[in-house]
């Protein structure tokens, strides 16, 4: 909810503005926070709603409250109005405007913007709002000489009345004159600034007095708050476009870029918009690294798959799994309506390994009994060696789709950004298992053909392969103590390993371009504000040749995405392609260096990040950096002492950058207190003393002039010699009821004063923070030892406290919800295994897979310096159905053969060698289908590494637990002779 207020204060608008409409939005139905930000002339209130609120259910409550707060906002002090139908990351595309001529004046160029650029651009489809930055509004502008007026024994708001009564149109009906009926109109607009000039404003003794007597009238710029800057050459006029909430950001980008060839053929001779950031390039590059990911492991798993199993035909079988797979997942994604983006185009390429494990037991199994029965017909063959796997098949690809059920649980951001992954990567692995059950046996029926003859004994087809690791398993199987030690220095490892591992919410994206924010003094004027950042911009451009272009706006643009003051600029910086580079640059080491560049810059605060993370930053702690601490109190000067002994804490703490406190004071104020015994003496009424001094300083709108259709508002003030320091406000000329001229330094003490630049407040309560990025380490371990060292150092007085925000919280969510869901979902997972085995030891048996997968998963991010992050822990869910597949595949035949009266320790030895290929190849192209993720440099790759790392990392030790331990440990959980089987009960025969 923003509201515009004419000149107020930080405090008069909290006091008049902010915080009646804070409490009429308290209680709003499905309210989770309400944080404000009460600026010079703007109040700023960001209500937050539950995460699944529906937007125009939330933006309805709103409005119906806004009535409320209206009416107890004192009139002339602005009125409250919902920002656009659009979300914190709505902002999808920057542009500026190109003079290549070099001719036209920032009034200009800002009308060109205002009036031809923005009006297109917000009829395209999918745009909620255009907002404009730089250069100044047109105004015509009524500069009043103060002398003239004690001259004519007139006051300002006699110039601003005979304006508004000389600039106007009326409609006088109609009349019938004959037949025909004639409209009569009024017309007496003023159409240019001769107009202006020879309004009258009073008759003197026969004379009149016209504005043009009194006053200059010259066409100028607004006042404003905020301006561009652009490559260190002075102003631009820039632009930014507001997706609609909802809409595809793609799309709309794409019709935002074709609009502006359109608008570019209008604009004047040498005027070009051109967009210099869009969303749609991150989106784009990211797609391609999962893209390019996708058909890559696709190569890897099928070419492992050929050199398995040695023959084009049952290759064929497996590899069909993955069209058929990826293709049944998109169709579901689109009927669904999850979009291709990173994270859902990820959960596919993640499971692009996976999904070729139904298939592979199928055909692997087919492909030996065809080679043990010739002789027979190959549909019964077939049929056979699918019902021998099938049930611990379907359970298996099963188990796997289950273990994804904890990312479905997650809410808010954590939700928003894994859920995606989560479903795409369900829905095809669903896609596997209808393949393998449905498809790959008659694809099997029609292809594979009968290889040479029968062999007396099953172990003989199984290969070298096979004999190698029936041999090894034997090793173990006749000393069962080297499994149990083997498995326990593994657990020993993995627990070493994890506990030495940092945390995170997700790595940082490398979105390939950079957002500098810089903080200056609170003091500053927009002027000077304006030759610092462009001083700025001209350094970083000459010392660091990896930068194209620096666009930078300071102070805030038009009212509807920022609320920034005018010592706060945001810097836009846009790279080249990192082919120009210089040899040994990465884009974490340029961050640095750009934030160690201005580290000793005088005057100057800066903050080194890039635009989507910054961006997630603001909407999750309203701070755009990493970390947020806010210290919560009523008291301005204690908040802004206890901030600074903050600051140098965390100043001390390895790994802090860009560390620095809100300016919430330091704006120099000129206030006039009104006398009241003086104003009695006159007889002046406070009203009249305050709208003169408005008036004359501030200036006063008298309604607008026409263009055609635009429309320019005519504003009255004094000239600015006559308002441009205390001195002159002094002597700001009243006419007391009496006719008697008082200056307003006789009613009035005007002083100057030191006020707060700015006053935020989040849930009633007034704030500051202290916001810092962390380099060099993971964020998690910074945030546990900062808060050790804060609470022991910095002292808080009662009725103040500490709060922590930042991304490390999305993590700390995560892992309450993963607590609560993991165990159900092992749970659900225990109850598949009991109804494919029926037996609770082969369940027991089974999951052992588990702690022994996650050991490899911890020692491959510790190898790596990865820390824990939700990424991470995606792996580990996914190594859950990977290692329990491949277990009960395994499991299956032992128990089957112990049914069959098979000695155990043969049995074993047999299944080991017999299931050798098949558990080798599914961890093979799981491993390799996503080594292209492993070792990609795109955009998104750092996203989805941690991911990959583990899975590959644990699918090493739980293969070998697969082959090794299992089958010694069999003994201790086998089932008994002819005992009680499984739900489904398999046929396994020994040929």
């Amino acid at each position: 909810v923003f509201t515009e207020t004419e000149g107020l204060a930080p405090e008069e608008v909290e006091r008049y503005v902010t915080y009646p409409i804070e409490t009429s939005m308290s209680g709003l139905p499905k309210l989770e926070r309400i944080r404000s930000v009460s600026n010079f002339g703007l109040s700023v209130v960001n209500i937050y709603f539950e995460d699944g609120t529906d937007v125009y259910f939330a933006r309805q409550v709103v409005a119906e409250r806004l009535g409320e707060a209206s009416e107890a906002i004192p009139p002339g002090f602005g009125e409250p109005k919902m920002g656009p139908v659009s979300s914190g990351l709505g902002i999808i595309m920057y542009f500026k405007l190109a003079d290549d001529t070099g001719e036209r004046s920032l009034v200009e160029m800002r009308e060109l913007q205002d009036w031809v650029v923005k009006y297109q651009l917000q009829t395209v489809k999918g745009v909620t709002e255009v907002l404009s930055l730089g250069g100044y509004e047109k105004q015509y502008q009524v500069r009043i000489e103060p002398d003239a007026l004690l001259r004519y024994d007139l006051q300002i708001a006699d110039v601003t009345d005979a304006l508004e009564r000389g600039n106007k149109t009326e409609g006088a009906q109609f009349i019938e004159i004959g037949s025909e009926q004639y409209t009569v109109r009024g017309v007496g607009l003023a159409r240019s600034i001769d107009d202006l000039r020879s309004t009258v404003v009073k008759v003197d003794d026969g004379r009149p007095v016209r504005v043009g007597d009194i006053a200059e009238i010259e066409v100028g710029g607004g006042v404003r708050q905020g301006l561009a800057t652009s490559d260190g050459q002075g102003e631009v006029v820039a632009g930014l476009v507001l997706k609609l909430y909802g809409a595809n950001t793609s799309d709309v980008i794409a019709r935002v870029q074709e609009r502006f060839d359109e608008i570019n053929a209008t604009l004047p001779d040498g005027v070009r918009a051109v967009p210099y950031y869009d969303q749609g390039t991150l989106v784009n590059k990211a797609a391609a690294t999962v893209t390019n990911a996708l058909w890559q492991g696709a190569l890897l798993v099928a070419v492992i798959i050929l050199v398995f199993l040695g023959g084009w035909r049952p290759s064929l079988v497996v590899v069909l799994s993955i069209p058929f797979s990826v293709g049944f997942a998109f169709i579901a994604m689109q009927a669904v309506g999850i979009s291709a983006n990173l994270m859902s185009l990820g959960g596919v390429a993640i499971a692009i390994g996976m999904m070729v494990d139904g298939a592979i037991v199928i055909a692997e199994n087919v492909d030996r009994a065809l080679k043990n029965h010739p002789s027979r017909d190959i549909r019964t063959v077939v049929a056979g060696a699918t019902a021998e796997v099938i049930a611990p098949l379907a359970a298996a690809v099963a188990v796997v789709i289950v273990v994804f059920l904890p990312l479905f649980a997650l809410q808010g951001v954590e939700g928003k950004t894994f859920r995606p992954l989560a479903a795409s990567a369900a829905l095809a692995m669903t896609g596997s298992l209808i393949y393998a059950v449905f498809v790959a046996p008659a694809v099997s029926a029609l292809l594979m053909r009968v290889k040479g003859k029968g062999l007396s004994e099953p172990e003989e087809n199984n290969g070298a392969l096979g004999q190698l690791a029936g041999k090894a398993a034997s090793v173990f199987v006749h000393a069962r103590w080297m499994a149990v030690t083997l498995a326990v220095v593994l657990l020993v490892l993995g627990a070493g390993a994890f506990s030495r591992l940092g945390s995170e919410f997700t790595p940082a994206m490398e979105e390939g371009d950079i957002l500098m924010r810089i903080t200056m003094a609170p003091s500053i004027s927009l002027t000077e504000a304006k030759s610092t950042v462009t001083r700025i911009e001209a350094k970083l451009l000459e010392e660091f040749p990896e930068i194209d272009t620096i666009v930078s706006r300071i102070g805030r643009g038009e009212v509807g995405a920022h609320a920034d003051p005018v010592n706060s600029s945001e810097s836009f910086v846009a790279l080249k392609p990192k082919a120009e580079w210089r040899d040994g640059m990465s884009s974490q080491y340029l961050r640095d260096a750009l934030s160690d560049a201005l580290s000793d810059y005088p005057g100057v605060k800066a903050n080194i990040g890039q635009p989507i993370a910054m961006s997630v930053d603001e909407l999750l702690t309203g701070t755009k950096a990493e970390l947020a601490v806010k210290i919560f109190g009523p008291d301005m000067d204690v908040l802004l002492e206890k901030s600074q002994q903050l600051q140098s804490v965390l100043n001390s703490v390895d790994g802090a950058s860009d560390v620095q406190a809100d300016q919430i004071t330091g704006a120099p104020q000129i206030i006039a207190r009104i006398d009241r015994n003086a104003i009695g003496r006159y007889g002046f009424a406070v009203e009249d003393a305050l709208d003169a001094m408005r008036a004359a300083i501030g200036g006063t709108q008298a309604g607008v002039l026409f263009e055609g259709v635009r429309q320019f508002p005519v504003i009255v003030r004094f000239r600015e010699d006559a308002r441009s320091s205390v001195e002159s406000i002094r002597r700001v000329i009243l006419t007391a009821p009496d006719g008697a001229q008082v200056p307003l330094g006789a009613i009035a003490d005007v002083e100057t004063i030191v006020g707060p630049r700015q006053i935020t407040r989040e849930d009633g309560d007034r704030f500051i923070t202290v916001q810092a990025n962390v380099r060099g380490r993971d964020i998690g371990s910074f945030v546990a030892e900062a808060q050790d060292i804060v609470a022991g150092q910095v002292e808080l007085p009662p009725g103040y406290r500490i709060a922590w925000g930042g991304q490390f919280e999305l993590q700390q969510q995560a892992n309450k919800r993963f607590a609560v869901v993991i165990p159900i979902t092992l749970a659900i997972v225990l109850l598949i295994l009991l109804m494919t085995f029926g037996r609770l030891k082969s369940a027991i048996l089974i999951l052992l897979n588990i702690p022994l997968a996650l050991t490899g998963g911890a020692i491959a991010l510790w190898l790596t310096g990865l820390p824990i992050s939700v990424p991470a822990t995606v792996g580990f869910i996914a190594l859950f159905g990977i290692a329990l597949g491949n277990g009960m595949v395994l499991v299956s035949f032992m128990d089957d053969f112990a049914r069959d009266g098979q000695p155990l320790d043969r049995l074993a030895i047999d299944a080991a060698a017999m299931r050798a290929r098949p558990v080798l190849m599914t961890a093979l192209t799981t491993a390799l289908g996503l080594a292209p993720l492993l070792f990609a440099t795109g955009v998104g790759a750092e996203v989805q590494r941690p991911l990959a790392t583990v899975v590959v990392g644990g699918l090493v030790t739980s293969t070998v637990l697969t082959l090794l331990v299992l089958p010694a440990l069999h003994r201790w959980f086998a089932p008994r002779t002819e005992g009680h089987g499984s739900l489904i009960q398999a046929e396994h025969k020994a040929a």
